[in-house]
């Protein structure tokens, strides 16, 4: 059973709410003996079954379209268009890659089908390679990370594996159980917590923004070195939701100035095109500065990250492709296009 504390209040400069339910620092119990598990395959094993079903409609089409013994022609190019636009690579960035291939072809006088699908891997990667760029959490301590999103997203899940990934890098690892609306939200974050041996700060009802700031002071009182921010999920036509959580994080631009100093977007991929107008909504609100895709094992819409990276390349930071711990990595734009082109 967890154990419970009250912890000690801190001042904040502009108290979110008039009270504040007592705050409650949840610490988990000794770790059990963990159980003998077979050995799992590796990460670009696990890359390319999770992108089994996008690879079957965007790789597994272009397979065909490039086959030997093609010329290269203008129905190609339209067959081409559609694959592209039906796995949710999205219009602006279809066009971008068929430009890029039709001045390569006409650059190379290539006449070959064949020829081309080592040309698209490769104008993919250059699309995405943009968005390829690794969160380093070790500048600031402690560094606080703040996720938002929109309902069922996975945001609570990211948290519980971000703490493991950053544990495993020998960090410190604190988590504010903002969510304070869904019903069981607290208590889903305080499993992770258990998975993770870390605390968890939390309160039964009240507001998102007095949670986060309680528990950024706990971790400069506790020298933790990372704090994973949970909040509610919203849509972005939600307004008055939305204007919530800028208050949020201007609560914590007041107990921390200059944080939060990463704010992260966990997407949904099974949402497809719909992603990046989730992209455009909460980064004119909160300024994203980084992206996580999580759920690609479970859609054929992993195309949509090109569509992202054409209409708003923010950093992708992390990518989902199962339900362990260990199934949440950093982007690599070429591993991501080699899992989807490979047999």
């Amino acid at each position: 059973m967890f154990s419970f504390f009250k912890s000690k209040p801190a001042p904040a400069p502009e108290p979110p709410t008039a009270e504040q339910p007592a705050v409650q620092a949840v610490t988990p119990p000794p770790p059990a003996e963990p159980a003998a598990t077979q050995p799992r395959p590796g990460w670009a094993q696990r890359l390319k079954q999770g992108l089994a079903k996008t690879r079957d409609r965007l790789g597994g089409q272009l397979s065909g379209l490039f086959g030997v013994g093609r010329k290269i022609d203008a129905e190609l190019f339209e067959e081409l268009e559609t694959i592209l636009i039906t796995a949710d690579v999205g219009v602006d960035a279809t066009q971008s890659l068929l430009d890029t291939l039709q001045k390569k072809v006409r650059r190379e006088n290539l006449t070959e089908a064949s020829d081309l699908q080592e040309a698209l891997k490769e104008a993919l990667v250059d699309l995405l390679s943009p968005l390829q760029a690794p969160l380093d959490v070790t500048p600031h301590k402690p560094f606080i990370l703040m996720l938002a999103g929109v309902n069922g997203a996975g945001k609570t899940t990211t948290i519980g594996k971000l703490a493991k990934l950053y544990q495993a890098q020998g960090l410190s690892v604190l988590l504010a159980a903002g969510d304070t609306f869904r019903a069981a939200a607290r208590e889903q974050l305080q499993v992770w917590g258990e998975r993770n041996k870390v605390t968890v700060i939390s309160q039964e009802k009240g507001d998102s923004a007095a949670v986060i700031f309680d528990a950024i002071q706990a971790a400069q009182a506790r020298g933790i070195d990372v704090v994973l921010a949970d909040t509610a999920g919203r849509l972005p036509t939600q307004l008055h939701l939305m204007e919530e959580i800028r208050k949020v994080k201007r609560v914590i631009e007041k107990a921390i100035p200059g944080a939060p100093h990463e704010v992260l977007l966990v997407l949904d991929a099974n949402t497809g095109q719909n992603a990046v107008a989730q992209v455009k909504a909460f980064d004119d609100a909160l300024g994203v500065t980084g992206l996580v895709l999580t759920k690609l094992d479970g859609t054929a819409k992993g195309g949509a990250i090109a569509a992202i990276a054409k209409a708003r390349p923010i950093p992708v930071r992390y990518i989902g492709v199962g339900e362990t711990v260990d199934d949440l990595r950093p982007f690599d734009a070429r591993e991501f296009v080699e899992a989807i082109f490979s047999a």
